[in-house]
Formats: structure tokens, sequence, C-alpha cells
């Protein structure tokens, strides 16, 4: 009996011991840590496939805990569909990461709705808001206010053929009816002027889009849009008249609404086609992409959407968008650290990441410094000199109206609704959002 109590004691006594013992190693372990503010970051570029990325995100957290020796980086990478999960799951419990990704306007919209991000004004206002291309903030702006601060940024040029513009002595045109002759010549010369895939009907509104905004300027769409003017504008339905004038003269490929955007750009790639209209993510498969002919990347070039005679539009104004940006939450413990990080990573971020990753940041680039193709240099420096980005339209409209606005565009393209009836349904649909 003695031995069975003894034993029992010992038992509980070296169970103590373990507990106790474990206490004070995890204490001691937690000294460190506990000395620093823990800022917890999430992002969305994994080693394995966006590894330039991943390392640029890793070599700004050393050099930001290198400087700033009392906070640590808690860092959490997932996949982007893994991320926009846990992201929501998160915010349905209000526990953020002190930084996250975000994207602008639609996707963003409900987490500032709910208070869930910080408004970046301040961030914006400390030195930071000059470094950033005209029109890329402003995208991550809700009632005034900014809540993220973008990392990247697509516009969409013209690229052409030089080889073939070469072929018919064609120059590069500056405005629209210079480039109507372009499409006219490239047409009787059996040359397909422009290739199109708008099965995927995004591709499509990009050309209405510049068209709106070479007429009417850089506000008449987005003013539809957000409710302070009508699609009914005049500006929108010539905009309308002119995408079906350019089909009417046979200005895309062969059988453009059936195809998808890759086999649209198949006919640029393939020398048949000598325009494509299409955002900047295309530049890798025009300078340093191998599997595609040096011959051809070699002779691509691009232009600016032309000017409108007697349009509103400058010839500076760019559809596109930001990509993914930066939040901080609005209920972190970590807000003014956090502030501080998210402003050292855009500065670091665009130094460094279209040189090692081959991405346009959406903050101001000198040429000078970085070591590029042509092509890219050419872009970065329109890009300096933008005089404004309009959103990408069907990002800049809810779920619905965006569904209504491609199909629309689609019916555009195949002659199958008139341009006024074309501006009356966006109306419409636009109208019903409001009620």
């Amino acid at each position: 009996m003695f031995k069975k109590a003894y034993s029992l004691m010992l038992a509980l006594v070296l169970v103590l011991t373990a507990v106790l013992t474990g206490c004070g190693s995890s204490n001691n372990a937690s000294t460190e840590s506990d000395s620093k503010k823990v800022i917890k970051f999430m992002h969305l570029w994994p080693a394995g496939s966006s590894k330039q990325q991943n390392l640029i995100v890793s070599d700004i957290i050393k050099q930001y805990e290198a400087e700033h020796k009392d906070v640590k980086i808690e860092v959490e990478v997932l996949e982007n569909e893994q991320y926009k999960n846990k992201i929501k799951v998160l915010s349905s419990s209000n526990e953020l990461p002190d930084v996250g990704f975000t994207w602008a306007a639609g996707y963003m919209t409900p987490f500032v709705q709910g208070g869930l991000f910080a408004d970046l004004d301040d961030v914006l206002n400390d030195g930071l808001k000059d470094s950033f291309v005209s029109g890329t903030t402003e995208a991550y702006a809700l009632d005034g206010k900014t809540y993220g601060l973008p990392l990247e940024l697509n516009i969409a040029p013209i690229y052409y053929n030089k080889a073939i513009f070469e072929k018919y002595n064609l120059e590069v045109p500056q405005t629209y009816s210079e480039f109507q002759n372009v499409v006219k010549t490239l047409e009787k010369n059996g040359v397909a002027p422009i290739a199109l895939g708008n099965k995927d009907r995004w591709t499509g509104s990009l050309w209405y889009m510049y068209l709106a905004d070479r007429i009417g300027g850089a506000e008449v769409l987005n003013k539809a849009i957000n409710r302070t003017g009508s699609f009914e504008d005049p500006a929108l339905v010539s905009a309308a008249q002119e995408v079906q004038t350019l089909v009417k003269k046979d200005a895309f490929n062969k059988g453009f609404n059936g195809l998808s955007n890759d086999e649209g750009k198949s006919e640029f790639l393939n020398g048949n086609a000598a325009m494509y209209l299409m955002g900047t993510w295309e530049l890798p498969n025009f300078t340093t992409n191998e599997e595609i002919p040096k011959d051809f990347r070699d002779n691509v070039g691009f232009f600016k959407f032309p000017t409108y005679e007697g349009g509103k539009g400058n010839v500076n104004s760019w559809v596109g968008g930001p990509g993914v940006g930066l939040f901080v939450a609005e209920h972190s413990k970590v807000k003014d650290e956090a502030k501080d990080f998210v402003k050292f990573f855009v500065e670091k971020w665009g130094e460094q990441s279209v040189e090692k990753a081959g991405v346009i940041p959406a903050t101001k680039v000198d040429t000078s410094k970085v070591d590029l193709p042509p092509l890219y240099i050419d872009v970065l420096n329109e890009l300096n000199n933008a005089s404004n980005l309009t959103l990408f339209a069907d990002v800049q409209m809810s779920a619905s109206v965006a569904e209504t606005h491609l199909n629309l565009i689609q019916s555009l393209f195949g002659n199958e609704v008139k341009p006024k009836d074309f501006a009356k349904q966006h109306e419409e649909a636009l109208k019903a959002e409001e009620k």
C-alpha cells in the first residue's frame, strides 16, 4: 500500500515538474517574441508558383526587420483561391491579418463597408502619393477614402507587328483617322488589321472603353457606372457606333466573336494580324519568352490608342487596372506599425518588381536604373506620363451589371444590337441596381 502511495506521489511530482519546466521553457522561448511587436502578414505568392515575387517579399521583410529591431513579421503564404477563401473566413470572425492582399473596386467594397479595412490616406499623404501612377490608388478608394495600396499595374497598349507595318509603308497612327487608314490599307492587302478573340467578351470591351475615353473624355464611362452620369450619354452611344464601323470595315480577324482570347492572340503571334490590343501582362511573351520566335519578338512594338478628332480624350489616358494591393486591418492591435510596414513594402516593391519578376508596379519606375528589354522601358516611360487610368469596366460594375455589359459587348461586335439600344440596356441594368 505504501509502495503504491509512494509511486503515485512520485508520478505526481514528475508531472508537476514537467509542467513547470515546460512553462519555464515556454516563457524563455517567448521572451524575444514578447519584446517585439508582431505584424501578421498574409500574401498569395508561394515559392513554387510565384518564385520571384516570393523572393522579393522575403527580401523586403528581412530589410524591414533589420531596420526595425522591435518588429517581427509573421508570414502566411497561400495560393490565390486558398487565400481568398481564408480571408473570407477570417473576416467573418474579425480575425484578419494585420496586413494582407486585396483587389480593387468590387472585391474590396464589402470589406470596407463592414469596417474591416483601415483608411490609408495618412500613409499616402506621408510622401507616398506622388510615387503612384495617376489613377491607380483611385481604384482602391471608396467614398473619398483609400483602403488599399496597389502593387501591380496593367495597362492596355495596342501592340503591332513592325515588319508588317514596314512592308506596307505604314506609320504608327497618332489620330483615329490615321488609324482607320491603317486598317483600310491592311484589309486591302489581305492582312487582318486587328487580332481579336471576343468569345471572352472583355477583350472587345477594351476597344469600346478606349473609344468612349477618346470621344467623351476620361470620366464619361466612370460617371455612367457610378451613377453621376448616364450610359445614354451621346459619347457612349458614339463609341458603340464606332465599334460597329470597325466591324463593318473588316478590321478584325475572321470569326473573332467565336474565338477565345488565346485563339485571337495566335493570329497576332503567327503574323496573320498586324495589331493586338491587350494588357501589359503580355510583355514577357513579346520580350523574354523563348518559346516564341525571336524574329517575331524583335518586331513587336506598341502605340497608345490614337486621339479622336473633336473628342475630349487625352492620348495619355489608359485603360487598365491595378492588380493586388495591400490592406491594413482596421482592428489590428499594431495598426501604426502595420501602416509603416505597408509604406516600406510599397517603396521597396516598386524598386525591385520589374527587374526581378517582370511585374510592372503601380508606382513610377526610374527607367534609368533598371536593366530591362526596350519594350518594357518604353511602356514604363509612358506610364510615368499617364494622365489617367480608367479601370476595366466589368471590374467597376457589380457582378450582374458586368454580365449584362459583357453580353452586350458581344452583341455589339456581332451587329446584333443597335448602339442606342446598347446604351439603353446598360442604363436600365445600372438603374435596377440602385433600387
